[in-house]
């Protein structure tokens, strides 16, 4: 089966999957096993990456409004990779190519390959996820051997999280976006409640959302926890000084306490795929350190106020 990856989540649960010598083509931000950068890329975007957070967000207002695709197929090299199988999502225009183009596009394709749309809201879709694919891709063992493997990582950090009582779990505000500022919805507040948290901003099941400044002063948690949708560690800890300018951010409880936590949200928690885990491991650590353990992943640091 020759396999095509339209986005970075799918390109890992494939490579997962142990499907890597059947992928032949994954989209321009696949990045992930490293050796897919040796793959043809078969999508392209119209976002400027290197612009500030405020010009991407309103590039991205600006052409969903004018009902303009944001990302683009090569049909071209479509055709010359022959794919048996399309890996899209139908989840987030914003993320990757829409599911009705691919549709589209899938249909002109002389072999007519099969499409499966990834759209998980939670974090049992994306273990759900896992499995279809395994059927769709007729890797159907090493689909249950990797559904238990996440599993068991998942139940033991909810048996730690048993040991934290309510009044040790801090009050935690995820963000997934700095100028404007976006709460982090779908699998996220999950996740903090995983790691002995109490979620106060994002809505488990439910897209993210714009946020005015109002709200994060009205929540005034414990924890921030910031992990920016398509940036690294580095890229997000710039953006930091956008709310660092604002002159009641040092008042805001986690800023004074020096519990602002910046992690790699590219990599780790807007990904609905295998490194899930890895992204629970991570924020469950920066929580409860005595509790959690450093798992292997790229760690969150820590943004202390001068």
């Amino acid at each position: 089966m020759r396999i095509v990856s339209l986005l970075p989540s799918a390109t890992e649960m494939i490579c997962a999957l142990g499907l890597r010598a059947q992928l032949v083509g994954v989209s321009h931000e696949c990045d992930y096993p490293l050796d897919v950068a040796t793959l043809p890329r078969v999508t392209r975007t119209k976002i400027a990456h290197t612009a500030s957070s405020l010009d991407i967000d309103q590039q991205v207002r600006q052409e969903l409004a004018a009902q303009s695709a944001l990302y683009s197929l090569d049909e071209a090299r479509l055709v010359a990779l022959r794919p048996d199988l399309l890996v899209t999502q139908s989840l987030c225009d914003v993320c990757a190519v829409a599911a009705d183009e691919v549709t589209a596009v899938a249909c002109r394709l002389p072999a007519a390959p099969t499409v499966f749309n990834l759209q998980p809201l939670c974090l049992s879709d994306i273990f759900a996820s896992i499995t279809a694919l395994g059927v769709a891709a007729d890797a159907v063992a090493a689909a249950q051997a990797l559904h238990a493997g996440l599993t068991a990582r998942l139940d033991a950090i909810r048996a730690r999280s048993t040991q934290i009582s309510m009044a040790a779990r801090p009050r935690v505000a995820m963000l997934e976006w700095l100028h404007p500022l976006f709460d982090a919805g779908h699998w996220n507040p999950e996740l903090v409640d995983l790691a002995g948290g109490l979620p106060v901003l994002g809505r488990a099941g439910q897209p993210s959302r714009t946020l005015a400044w109002e709200a994060l002063r009205a929540a005034d948690p414990d924890v921030i926890f910031i992990a920016c949708c398509g940036f690294d560690i580095q890229r997000t800890v710039h953006d930091v000084t956008l709310l660092a300018s604002h002159r009641e951010w040092g008042d805001l409880r986690a800023v004074r306490a020096g519990r602002v936590w910046v992690a790699d949200g590219n990599a780790y928690f807007n990904r609905p795929g295998p490194r899930i885990l890895d992204s629970l491991e991570v924020l469950a650590h920066c929580l409860h350190p005595a509790v959690h353990p450093r798992g292997d992943a790229t760690p969150a640091i820590q943004i202390r106020s001068k």
